[in-house]
């Protein structure tokens, strides 16, 4: 399993999803196979969407979840999660599935909030910044939707403040719970960083220090630090093995994940 490296558009027709995303998890929970998108229109699993919607969907949230196979497991089965968590998770997992989102929350977003003149991005700074990013791949349209949505799912995740320029950087509130999800969930991903320096951490306001402090005071990490020098003792072989012991799967998911 590894993050997405390649630019992509997707952005444009999906953003963070979380209610879409609630009901996908709970909809793979029941049928234990990948959703697809006659099952999804039949069932209607996201509720009265017209089929084009739905196929759309599906796609993008299958890029985003069944690309990774043992936290879709937990996810379909995770009973009782916090709304809170909810956003994160789907806040990570679109970072995954999309390099741009990536770099957006995790690397601009963080620069501006400690280094830029005023802790803000504005829709015209974002969509200059595309452009760099990408130089001459998208005309101005198509950057200035894709800069919409990511503010739009960064302001959903808790990024921001407003959904109106300028839009003032913030970082969420983060429960040990989803934390803990995020570092047995990169444990088993190919991805740029360390798993106490990333741009998934980095999004939420965790720097290596406070990523440091937090994961510390998580005993199923089992998380130890002398100067240079890093430690995990994970207390529990995969994520699903930790969600299972921590009381979050319903019986199904407990008994997969303790296997």
């Amino acid at each position: 399993m590894a993050e997405e490296t390649v630019p992509h558009t997707r952005m444009m027709k999906c953003t963070l999803e979380v209610e879409p995303s609630r009901a996908y998890w709970a909809e793979y929970g029941l049928i234990g196979v990948p959703v697809s998108k006659d099952h999804a229109f039949q069932r209607a699993t996201f509720g009265s969407k017209t089929y084009m919607r739905v196929e759309r969907l599906v796609a993008d949230l299958r890029h985003r979840y069944d690309a990774f196979p043992p936290a879709l497991e937990v996810l379909g089965h995770w009973h009782g999660m916090r709304p809170d968590d909810r956003v994160l998770i789907c806040h990570w997992h679109t970072q995954l599935a999309d390099p741009i989102y990536r770099r957006f929350t995790g690397e601009l977003m963080v620069d501006r909030y400690h280094h830029g003149p005023r802790p803000t991005v504005d829709s015209e700074m974002v969509v200059r910044w595309l452009e760099n990013q990408v130089p001459g791949r998208w005309q101005f349209a198509t950057r200035s939707k894709i800069a919409s949505k990511m503010m739009s799912s960064a302001f959903t995740a808790g990024l921001l403040a407003s959904n109106r320029d300028p839009r003032t950087i913030r970082f969420p509130q983060v429960s040990d719970q989803a934390l803990t999800y995020l570092v047995y969930l990169l444990r088993e991903v190919s991805f740029a960083g360390t798993l106490i320096a990333n741009p998934y951490l980095a999004s939420v306001g965790l720097d290596s220090d406070t990523s440091c402090r937090r994961l510390r005071a998580i005993p199923a990490i089992g998380f130890r630090r002398q100067g240079d020098l890093i430690e995990f003792q994970w207390q529990h072989e995969s994520l699903g093995q930790w969600a299972a012991a921590a009381g979050l799967l319903d019986n199904l998911g407990s008994r997969r994940g303790a296997g």
